[in-house]
């Protein structure tokens, strides 16, 4: 009788918890559709979670679509903002032309100082 209660258990190889009182989650599942390769996703949320218009594609790492009876959601990009460019902020200070005037000035001193350097070389 002492033995037995010496005895120890495996630690971590079970669980002291039971399943009992636990109500799971209402689920539902969502099919996503890759428009590079075609193939479909299906993911479950729960009927409380909101569900994104789009997923990446377990296939090829593209992002999917969201279908509602068989037909891609349409998905509002009006909200994201663009990223812009360094061309894209230098065309908000300057215009072509003033751009243009520039570079001549610069390549003018360029090639002014590489002349002088030729010469006392």
């Amino acid at each position: 009788m002492a033995d037995r209660s010496l005895r120890g258990m495996r630690i971590g190889a079970q669980s002291l918890q039971s399943e009992d009182g636990v109500v799971f989650a209402d689920r539902a599942e969502y099919t996503y559709r890759c428009a590079d390769c075609g193939r479909d996703t299906v993911m479950t949320f729960s009927t409380e979670a909101e569900i994104p218009d789009t997923w990446e594609c377990r296939f090829c790492g593209h992002n999917a679509t969201l279908l509602v009876d068989q037909k891609p959601v349409e998905v509002d990009r009006s909200g994201e903002k663009v990223a812009r460019t360094h061309w894209d902020m230098l065309l908000e200070r300057r215009t072509i032309p003033e751009l243009e005037e520039l570079l001549e000035e610069r390549l003018q001193w360029l090639r002014a100082r590489r002349g002088q350097t030729q010469k006392s070389a």
